[in-house]
């Protein structure tokens, strides 16, 4: 055979990719977004490519293929060795390849890929049969494909059908976590990053390091599952190492963060859990996972959210004589809120009616399957009491419902049950708002109105299903019914002097006496308590009819020496009336007012020209701060920058001037916190129109 017709074959000379930002593909498929060179498309939605050949191609006598690789070991039978005949037509959710345009040497294809195919790297190799064998093209990283998940694609698990909703829980990539208390809600922005530079790699790496088989890598119920295992650090070595006793050695404050993107980074690069996080930093994180896979996601806080030790519907708060909480009886705890995520999807491994928004939380907080994981366990389910679902519904359910006992112990070791509280757990479940800043109240997502039919039976259903719930006998249970006692906190700054009042109100003909406790406690936000710094009693005459009123001042000088992160204080009263021996219990928890940071900006702000944030705060406490760092971010503006200052004097201002060059147009957000062992918590945030140049 003589070379001339060697040359005759067909080579392929070239592929393009067409895969920068502002071409097709990536506009097409809503990944323009991605600080990453290479095709990132969605599945079971066509993307183009070009391939140049060394001659014109000819349909009739030359016969080429595609084949998408992934993985060690491909094989077709489990999704991870793809070969793509070119046809006639595309089928809609298949793997398939068509030609759109031929001229000259080239040829343009549209290729489909299926709805369910693997979430991951693809390699791309073009294979052309010839009468010497099959050829194939070199390994080529340029050539690499990403696949994600296509909330855009009806075919797929995670379609969502509302432009804006899929805007905000896909897209957007800074959020807004509610915390502080239900009385006094406060907010602070996050930064997600999903399109940061190697942030696709390491929420990639996450399924490799929690050995998710690929075959399951197509699956969102697989995969949240395994992510929610893999975000914390306790038995597989996962994210985030969690501290909640305010001791962060060798790490960062969970309070310090002000985004995803540093810890996931740095996990990426040291492959070991990156310290400390707590329940707001855990979902934020897991938020940036799932948005970046293309999976829709939000982030919640339910305020009062039980952590119920045994899943037995109630929580138990045992007193001692005194009427004070005993802290070596109570297990169980009530967290001041508490953050996860829902992800949306189908589930088709539930009955009809269970898809949409699902809970997953990757807090550890109690093991699942033997391992610290929860979800994703179906809203919808939750709410009417279905817990029998998988996956964790139980204890979701424990979180949103639980009921509050105060029991002592009696003379002959009986429980005596003091008082029942129905209505103090999840209060109030919360959102972001789509496409704004708002608070959106979710509660109804989980419950049905507190005290209502439905609500009994949506807990009947659950206790049906094997939530256990202690009943009590009505007989032990007989509360004082013409006496109310209301607690009210006076909202206050850190660093200042408060009140606490106590009412007590007598509805009825008798005289009363009651002797009265108030317990002032410094606690984590999870509940738990760290020391009481106030205890107060005195002796009440209630004159029939009549309500009265008793202030109790609270000092900085009482609270500042023991103040932790979030300067949560927990009030605990119980009034004891001396004639009927009957109990009155209240607990409020409360937040103080931190200060804030002040952001502000100097000069144009213009893509690719240098600006200037200026970062100011003052301290507002009688004390100087030591060692406290500054931190600051803002996607598409600039990276995390850090500084230290060894001091803040008393009541001075410190001001931070940082230079940077934003690289992307439209509106951003820059976030700022700093931190030191006197003061944490303290944020501040900047909106800002960045033009394009």
């Amino acid at each position: 055979m003589s070379s001339a017709k060697a040359a005759d074959y067909l080579r392929v000379v070239d592929i393009h990719m067409f895969k920068e930002p502002n071409e097709i593909n990536k506009q097409q498929h809503h990944t323009d977004k991605y600080y990453n060179p290479k095709l990132i498309v969605r599945r079971g939605q066509p993307f183009q490519i070009q391939i140049d050949f060394s001659r014109p191609y000819d349909p009739e006598k030359d016969q080429i293929w595609l084949e998408y690789l992934i993985g060690r070991y491909p094989q077709p039978n489990k999704g991870t060795y793809i070969p793509i005949l070119i046809g006639d037509v595309l089928k809609p959710g298949e793997w398939g390849a068509k030609i759109t345009h031929r001229e000259n040497n080239s040829i343009r294809l549209s290729i489909m890929s299926s709805a369910t195919c693997i979430i991951g790297k693809f390699r791309l190799y073009i294979a052309i049969w010839t009468p010497y064998g099959i050829i194939r093209t070199h390994r080529n990283s340029a050539t690499d494909t990403y696949i994600l998940f296509n909330p855009w694609c009806q075919l797929d698990a995670v379609y969502l059908d509302d432009e804006k909703e899929r805007e905000e829980y896909v897209l957007n990539d800074v959020g807004i976590v509610f915390h502080g208390d239900v009385n006094e809600v406060k907010l602070r922005s996050w930064s997600y990053g999903q399109f940061e530079e190697n942030i696709l790699d390491a929420c990639l790496f996450l399924m490799d390091k929690a050995e998710l088989e690929l075959s399951g890598r197509g699956n969102p119920i697989k995969i949240c599952r395994v992510a929610s295992a893999m975000i914390n650090s306790k038995d597989d070595n996962g994210v985030l190492a969690g501290s909640w006793d305010n001791l962060y050695d060798y790490g960062v404050p969970p309070s310090a963060w002000t985004g995803s993107v540093d810890i996931l980074l740095e996990y990426y690069s040291s492959k070991q859990p990156v310290r400390y996080g707590q329940c707001w930093v855990f979902a934020g994180v897991f938020n940036t996972f799932l948005r970046c896979l293309g999976i829709p996601a939000r982030l919640i806080t339910n305020y009062s959210s039980a952590h119920d030790n045994n899943a037995n519907l109630q929580l138990d708060f045992f007193l001692d004589d005194e009427g004070q909480v005993d802290n070596r009886l109570t297990k169980d705890s009530v967290w001041n809120y508490h953050c996860w995520n829902e992800a949306w999807m189908t589930r088709p491994d539930l009955p009809v009616g269970f898809g949409g928004w699902q809970a997953v939380d990757g807090t550890p907080q109690e093991t699942s399957d033997g391992m610290y994981r929860c979800g994703p366990a179906s809203v919808q389910a939750i709410k009417h009491g279905h817990v029998c679902f998988q996956f964790d519904a139980p204890f979701v359910y424990a979180e949103v419902n639980s009921d509050i006992i105060y029991s002592r112990m009696g003379k002959n070791g009986s429980q005596v049950i003091e008082k029942i509280d129905t209505t103090h757990i999840g209060k109030l479940i919360v959102t972001k708002g789509v496409g704004n800043d708002d608070m959106v109240d979710i509660t109804e997502n989980y419950k049905f109105q507190e005290g209502s039919a439905e609500e009994r039976l949506a807990l009947e259903t659950a206790v049906m299903y094997g939530v256990k719930k202690q009943t009590t006998q009505p007989t032990t249970y007989q509360p004082q019914k013409d006496i109310e006692m209301d607690l009210q906190v006076q909202k206050a700054v850190l660093g200042s002097d408060f009140k606490v009042t106590i009412i007590l109100r007598n509805k009825s003909r008798n005289s009363y006496t009651a002797t009265t406790y108030l317990s002032g406690n410094i606690v984590f936000y999870t509940g738990v308590t760290k020391s009481e710094f106030k205890k107060h009693s005195f002796s009440a005459k209630l004159e029939p009819l009549l309500s009265n009123t008793f202030d109790v001042m609270i000092t900085s000088a009482e609270y500042l020496n023991d103040l932790l992160d979030q300067a949560s204080f927990h009030f605990f009263v119980t009034a004891r009336i001396n004639e009927t021996g009957k109990v009155l219990a209240m607990q409020k928890a409360v937040v103080l007012e931190i200060p804030t940071l002040k952001i502000k900006t100097k000069g144009q702000m213009v893509v690719d020209r240098e600006m200037s944030v200026v970062v100011e705060f003052t301290n507002p406490l009688k004390q100087t701060l030591e060692n406290a760092t500054l931190r600051l971010e803002g996607p598409g503006v600039l990276r995390t920058m850090k500084k230290e200052f060894r001091q803040i004097p008393a009541m001075s201002t410190l001001i931070w001037d940082v230079k940077c060059i934003p690289k992307r147009p439209g509106l951003r957000k820059l976030i700022a916190s700093l931190n030191c062992d006197a003061l944490r918590h303290v944020y501040g945030e900047l909106n800002i129109q960045v033009q394009k140049p």
